[in-house]
Protein backbone atom coordinates (compact mmCIF):
# COMPACT_ATOMS: atom_id res chain seq x y z
CA UNK A 1 0.00 0.00 0.00
CA UNK A 2 1.12 3.22 -1.01
CA UNK A 3 0.93 6.10 1.81
CA UNK A 4 -0.59 3.91 4.50
CA UNK A 5 0.91 4.71 8.26
CA UNK A 6 4.53 5.12 7.13
CA UNK A 7 5.30 8.00 9.41
CA UNK A 8 8.01 9.00 6.98
CA UNK A 9 11.93 9.89 7.03
CA UNK A 10 13.77 9.77 10.38
CA UNK A 11 14.33 12.67 12.22
CA UNK A 12 17.44 14.23 11.43
CA UNK A 13 17.29 12.87 7.88
CA UNK A 14 19.77 14.91 5.70
CA UNK A 15 18.91 12.87 2.31
CA UNK A 16 16.93 15.34 0.34
CA UNK A 17 17.72 18.31 2.53
CA UNK A 18 18.65 20.70 -0.26
CA UNK A 19 17.67 24.54 0.93
CA UNK A 20 16.02 24.08 4.40
CA UNK A 21 12.48 25.03 3.60
CA UNK A 22 11.29 22.67 6.36
CA UNK A 23 13.75 22.59 8.26
CA UNK A 24 12.77 23.39 12.09
CA UNK A 25 13.94 26.82 12.13
CA UNK A 26 12.31 27.76 9.10
CA UNK A 27 9.13 26.41 10.49
CA UNK A 28 9.50 28.48 13.15
CA UNK A 29 9.99 31.34 11.39
CA UNK A 30 7.37 31.07 9.17
CA UNK A 31 5.04 30.50 12.35
CA UNK A 32 6.13 33.83 14.04
CA UNK A 33 5.98 35.59 10.90
CA UNK A 34 2.30 34.61 10.26
CA UNK A 35 1.39 35.70 14.00
CA UNK A 36 3.47 39.19 13.52
CA UNK A 37 1.07 39.50 10.21
CA UNK A 38 -2.45 38.58 12.06
CA UNK A 39 -1.34 40.80 15.30
CA UNK A 40 -0.74 44.10 12.69
CA UNK A 41 -3.75 43.02 10.62
CA UNK A 42 -5.47 43.69 14.21
CA UNK A 43 -3.59 46.56 15.04
CA UNK A 44 -4.36 48.46 11.46
CA UNK A 45 -8.33 47.25 11.91
CA UNK A 46 -8.72 49.12 15.02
Amino acid sequence: MHGGTNPGAPKGNQHNFKHGRYSAEAIEMRRYAAMMRRELKALNEA
